[in-house]
C-alpha cells in the first residue's frame, strides 16, 4: 500500500484537530469537515482544506457518510481518520470507504461489527477462553426469560445494550422489585441511541474497578500491548479522570490482564489501534467487559507514559507497514493523569452548562498537555459533547502527578459556564483517590456538591475576609475578586447569596 498523502478527518472538535497535529508532523496534507456552527473552530483553522457538510444536528452532518464520501472525492483525499465518535465504529462507513478505495484508518469492517455487537463479542471472548462476567451470552427474547436469568445470577444485576457504549442502555438493578421497570427503561434508552433495543444481564460486580488496556496490531500479524490505563471515576458510566498505569495492578495482574487483550484482539483478527476494557473485582478477578475499534479520548496517558504517538502508529498500520518496535521495546516511564473538562455543572447532577466561553486560559509548564477543540469567544453549545479540553499531565510517580494535576487545575481559568474543574480538584484531594482505593461507584459513595468548594486563590481569600468584615461592621461595598468572572469568584459570591 502507498504512503497516503492526504487525510480527511471525519469528525471535530480535540480530536480533528490532536490528528491534523500529527499528519502536520508526518508531512501529510489535511482536510478538516464542518457544521455550520464549526465554521471558525479550531480543527477548520489548522487544517490545510475545509468542507461544510451540513447543519449542527450530527444527523446531517458528521453522521452522514455519503457527504463525508463526497468531501474526500471532492478534495483528492486518500484516506480518512474517523477519531472517536460520530462514525469512528460504524462498520458500514468502513465498507463504503473501502468499496471507494479510500483507506479507513481503524480496523477491518468485520471486526468494528463483531466488537460493536456486544453479546456476539461475548461469545467470541467466552471461546478464547477470557474471562466474562457471570450472566447470559445472549440477548433477551422476553422479559420473563430475563427475569429468570436474573434470579439465576442474583442481584444485583447490570442491564446492558448489545449495540450500545457510552453507558446508554445500561441499568445496575439492585432488587427484583426494580427489574421490570428497568429492563423497559434500558431497551427504551438503546432504541433511541443505536435503534437497536436489544438487551443482555450480566452478574454487577464487587467494587468494580475499570482497567483498559491499549493494544496496536498490524497486518503483519504483530499484535502489542501499549500498558494499561485505570477510569473508573464516572458519572452516567462515562469517563471524567483516567490514569496510567492502574495503581491497582500487580506485575502479575499487569501481565495476565495484558496476554489476555491481546488474545482478544487476535481473536477477532484485530488491526491498528483499539481498546480492551476490562472489570476487575474486590478479589482482584478481572473480566472482559468491551472492545473499542477505535482511538480513545483518554489515549494521551498512554502517550505520556510510554513516548509513543499512537495516531501516528495508526496511519502507519493503515499504510500496510509494520509496527516499528517489539512488545520488548515498550516499557512504563513515571505516571500520567486525565481530567476532561466538560462543560457540566457538578452540582447539578453534571447537567451541561452551555454558554459563551468568554475565557479560557490554560495552564502551562513542564509534564503538562492540554487537548482542546474550543477558543476564547466560541459558544458551547447543546449540539455536541460538552467536553472543553482534556488536561493531562504527567510526573516521575503518581504523587507527583496528582500534585501536578492539582497545580494545573488552580490555574485553568475558565468563564462563561460551569466546568468538571472543582468536582476534579475534589476527586484528587479525596483520601479514596489519593490511597487508589476507588472504583467505579467513587461517585454515589464520595462525591457531595457541598464539599466541592475549589481552592481559592490568596488574592480571594484576602478579598472574602475583608468582606465579611464590612458585613460585620454594617458596610456594604462590593469589591471586584481576583480574577472577577471565574469559577472561584462566582463561587464566592454564591456563598453570600
Amino acid at each position: 500500500m502507498a504512503d497516503i498523502k492526504k487525510v480527511l478527518v471525519a469528525n471535530r472538535g480535540e480530536i480533528a484537530l490532536r490528528v491534523i497535529h500529527t499528519c502536520k508532523e508526518l508531512g501529510i496534507k489535511t482536510v478538516a469537515v464542518y457544521s455550520r456552527p464549526d465554521a471558525h473552530s479550531p480543527h477548520v483553522l489548522h487544517a490545510d482544506e475545509s468542507v461544510f457538510i451540513g447543519e449542527a444536528a450530527s444527523s446531517e452532518s458528521y453522521l452522514v457518510i455519503d457527504k463525508i464520501v463526497d468531501a474526500v472525492k471532492q478534495t483528492g483525499a486518500d484516506a480518512v481518520h474517523p477519531g472517536y465518535g460520530f462514525l469512528s465504529e460504524n462498520a458500514s462507513f468502513a465498507e463504503r470507504c473501502k468499496k471507494e478505495n479510500i483507506i479507513f484508518i481503524g480496523p477491518e469492517p468485520k471486526a468494528i461489527r463483531l466488537m460493536g455487537d456486544k453479546t456476539e463479542a461475548r461469545k467470541l471472548m467466552a471461546k478464547a477462553e477470557i474471562p466474562t462476567p457471570p450472566g447470559i451470552k445472549n440477548e433477551l427474547k422476553d422479559i420473563e426469560e430475563a427475569r429468570r436469568v436474573a434470579d439465576d445470577i442474583g442481584y444485583p444485576i447490570l442491564v446492558k445494550a448489545a449495540a450500545g457504549g457510552g453507558g446508554k442502555g445500561m441499568r445496575i438493578v439492585h432488587k427484583k422489585e426494580e427489574f421490570e421497570a428497568s429492563i423497559k427503561a434500558a431497551k427504551s434508552e438503546a432504541r433511541n441511541a443505536f435503534g437497536d433495543d436489544r438487551i443482555y444481564i450480566e452478574k454487577y460486580l464487587e467494587e468494580p474497578r475499570h482497567v483498559e488496556f491499549q493494544i496496536m496490531a498490524d497486518t503483519h500479524g504483530n499484535v502489542l500491548h501499549v500498558y494499561d490505563r485505570e477510569c473508573s471515576v464516572q458519572r452516567r458510566h462515562q469517563k471524567v479522570i483516567e490514569e496510567a498505569p492502574c495503581a491497582l495492578l500487580t506485575n502479575e495482574l499487569r501481565a495476565d490482564m495484558a496476554k489476555a487483550a491481546i488474545k482478544a484482539a487476535k481473536a477477532c483478527d484485530y488491526v491498528g489501534a483499539g481498546t480492551i476494557e476490562f472489570l476487575v473485582d474486590k478479589h482482584m478477578n478481572f473480566y472482559f467487559l468491551e472492545m473499542n475499534t477505535r482511538l480513545q479520548v483518554e489515549h494521551p496517558v498512554t502517550e505520556m507514559i510510554t513516548g509513543v504517538d499512537l495516531v501516528a502508529l495508526q496511519i502507519l498500520v493503515a499504510e500496510g507497514k509494520e509496527l516499528p518496535f517489539k512488545q520488548e521495546d515498550l516499557k512504563i516511564t513515571g505516571h500520567a493523569i486525565e481530567c476532561r473538562i466538560y462543560a457540566e455543572d457538578p452540582a447539578d447532577n453534571f447537567l451541561p452548562s452551555t454558554g459563551l466561553l468568554k475565557k479560557h486560559r490554560v495552564p502551562t509548564g513542564s509534564g503538562i498537555r492540554v487537548d482542546s477543540g474550543v477558543e476564547e469567544g466560541q459558544q458551547i453549545t447543546i449540539n455536541y459533547d460538552p467536553m472543553i479540553s482534556k488536561l493531562s499531565v504527567h510526573g516521575p510517580d503518581r504523587e507527583i502527578a496528582r500534585k501536578r494535576m492539582l497545580r494545573a487545575l488552580d490555574e485553568y481559568e475558565i468563564a462563561g459556564c460551569k466546568t468538571t474543574i472543582p468536582f476534579c480538584e475534589f476527586t484528587l484531594n479525596h483520601p479514596a483517590f489519593i490511597e487508589a482505593k476507588y472504583d467505579t461507584h467513587f461517585v454515589p459513595d464520595h462525591f457531595t456538591p457541598e464539599n466541592m468548594q475549589p481552592n481559592l486563590p490568596i488574592e480571594d481569600v484576602i478579598l472574602a475576609a475583608s468582606v465579611l468584615k464590612n458585613a460585620n461592621d454594617g458596610e456594604t461595598s462590593e469589591p471586584v475578586l481576583a480574577g472577577e468572572g471565574t469559577e472561584r469568584s462566582q463561587w464566592w459570591k454564591n456563598r453570600r447569596g
